[in-house]
């Protein structure tokens, strides 16, 4: 049995490949300390978790759930884009809650693209973006992020891309398909840049200039961030822009997959066409819990960063034993930072780190190949986690 087409070019996820590998080193007695992965090690509000509980005991609230979620979820998500990014959304059609951000990124390529329809990923950026595109028939058209122009999208380049796209043949020498998708992501993962003061507008306006959908991925906005942005807040985006948002990093809940989708009428209605026939929504007193989270106020969000504040400055020591270069002014879940000379690329460091310290950093490459001469670096461990990889590395003599 032949596995599809679809899959060819397509391998596991790298961070599922990595934990494996990872907890044979464990069963080895290796104790590896891993500073790779973004997912949060501290608990919701309990406030999320009383909901969850009292919910779930109620004998109503166990049958499948409306394709596009609870109005009291929806409702919540109106409220937190008004509050925190100034956005107004219409609950009933503006809204369309998702199993984690992460489905609805392969929805929107499922939604939109047709075999060999072009779609903008950028380079570096999250690998879903790209393995989401192949996996809908698209073809992924890399645009290229680099430190020298603080991680931002070059619009010169974009418009070669267009260009070279609308006139290009494929290499059967028949037509292609034009772009048609964008993905961008601001705060970026992986190299924490915040967006630059009218960086939504250009993009706003370069998508309504070739009819290209702008898809924003924001699941970041909140940490190690005093000024939380959505691109929809740009005049004039939701003629050609929606945004992905989720609970995972904001609110501590990444094992429970709550994500949603925001935009225009027309593009919800599309997505939830594809939607609809994936899953039935999810467990109401999931939903009635994450709307309980997206009450919580200021205090809430302070506490979570000042965690986070005072791991950065341990990731920022450990990096700084590798020899690594790196801003301090970076946003999200990670540290973003340059290799020292004498490693070929990112991975070669990794792996010493991993063989010679028994901790496991994110090689850069796999974020792209812009990516090759950095490494990611991960908040989501204790300080004492953090402080014993600094001794493990100082011990170890890397650099």
């Amino acid at each position: 049995m032949n596995t599809s087409k679809r899959l060819e070019g397509i391998g596991e996820y790298y961070f599922s490949q990595k934990l494996r590998e990872i907890d044979e080193l464990n069963r080895q007695g290796k104790n590896i300390i891993s500073l790779g992965i973004g997912s949060p090690d501290q608990p919701p509000h309990p406030e999320v978790i009383r909901v969850l509980q009292e919910e779930s005991g109620k004998p109503t609230v166990h049958g499948y759930q409306s394709y596009k979620g609870s109005p009291v979820l929806r409702k919540a998500v109106a409220a937190w884009y008004r509050q925190w990014y100034n956005v107004e959304l219409d609950p009933d059609t503006e809204i369309l809650p998702l199993i984690g951000s992460k489905e609805g990124i392969m929805h929107i390529c499922m939604t939109y693209l047709n075999e060999g329809d072009g779609a903008l990923v950028p380079d570096p950026g999250y690998p879903t973006y790209r393995s989401a595109v192949k996996l809908a028939g698209g073809v992924c058209v890399d645009y290229s992020l680099s430190g020298d122009k603080a991680w931002m999208p070059d619009f010169e380049e974009l418009e070669r891309l267009v260009a070279a796209r609308a006139a290009g043949v494929g290499p059967d020498g028949g037509d292609v398909g034009r772009i048609k998708l964008m993905w961008v992501n601001y705060p970026h993962m992986p190299t924490g840049k915040l967006p630059v003061p009218g960086l939504f507008e250009r993009l706003v306006a370069f998508g309504k200039k070739h009819d290209i959908l702008i898809c924003h991925d924001n699941p970041y906005s909140f940490i190690l961030n005093d000024n939380p942005m959505s691109l929809l807040s740009a005049p004039g985006a939701r003629d050609i822009a929606i945004e992905l948002n989720s609970l995972s990093k904001s609110q501590n809940m990444a094992g429970w997959r709550v994500g949603t989708l925001v935009g225009a009428k027309q593009r919800i209605d599309e997505v939830l066409r594809f939607k609809s026939n994936m899953d039935s929504g999810m467990f109401l007193p999931v939903q009635l819990a994450a709307a309980r989270a997206l009450s919580l106020g200021k205090d809430w969000y302070d506490s979570v960063n000042a965690v986070y504040r005072a791991r950065r400055t341990k990731v920022f020591e450990l990096l700084e034993l590798l020899q690594c270069d790196f801003s301090r002014d970076q946003a999200g879940l990670f540290v973003w930072a340059k290799i020292p000379a004498g490693f070929k690329d990112g991975y070669a460091l990794s792996d010493r780190v991993l063989d010679e310290a028994r901790v496991f950093i994110t090689p850069g490459g796999i974020f792209g190949p812009a990516g090759e001469s950095y490494v990611r670096v991960s908040l989501c461990s204790t300080e004492e986690k953090i402080n014993e990889s600094i001794d493990r590395v100082r011990g170890a003599g890397i650099c």
